[in-house]
């Protein structure tokens, strides 16, 4: 007799911490807590996969990563930023993001002398780049709105590298890490 007692208050112990004293009310707190990170995993962080070597030796192939879709909430990209940008969403991946660094802002003139970008003219300090480039481009001229994007491995060649004009809506948010 005495060990039925015994187990009785134990297992009442055990439901009370894996449901709570109402039923209900835990009930309503698991709906929260699922729609909130519902929320969070949909509209505020969204993953990312690095596929490619654009972005060498900042991110790595093949790494993880999270995108801050609120990063640009209250203020716009600035230069040295590394951002998530979507593709044109009527592409054949819509879903597709690169992660590219911004080097140049609305209104700047942008060109790419002897492996060195130039913004309105003047040489850019890009301490990330570690790979050396004999990049040449004309100028280019940026409209409201619009920013130019490059990776920071500047090894590839001009027409193997994904990078140029980005506008505001294109940038999705930044990356965590």
């Amino acid at each position: 007799m005495q060990t039925v007692e015994a187990a009785v208050p134990q297992a009442g112990w055990i439901r009370r911490v894996l449901i709570g004293r109402d039923f209900k009310l835990t009930l309503v707190r698991i709906v929260i807590w699922v729609a909130l990170l519902w929320v969070l995993g949909r509209c505020v962080l969204v993953p990312v996969r690095v596929n490619g070597i654009s972005m060498l030796p900042t991110y790595q192939q093949e790494g993880r990563n999270f995108v801050n879709r609120l990063a640009y909430v209250f203020h716009e990209p600035r230069r040295g930023d590394v951002v998530a940008i979507r593709l044109d969403p009527h592409v054949r991946f819509p879903h597709l993001l690169y992660l590219k660094r911004v080097i140049g802002l609305p209104g700047e003139t942008i060109s790419f002398q002897e492996g060195h970008a130039y913004v309105d003219g003047e040489q850019l300090d890009e301490p990330y780049v570690k790979y050396p480039c004999h990049w040449a481009h004309e100028p280019l001229k940026l409209g409201p709105g619009e920013y130019y994007v490059v990776g920071d491995n500047r090894s590839m060649a001009w027409e193997d590298h994904e990078h140029g004009i980005a506008t505001r809506g294109q940038i999705v948010g930044q990356p965590i890490w």
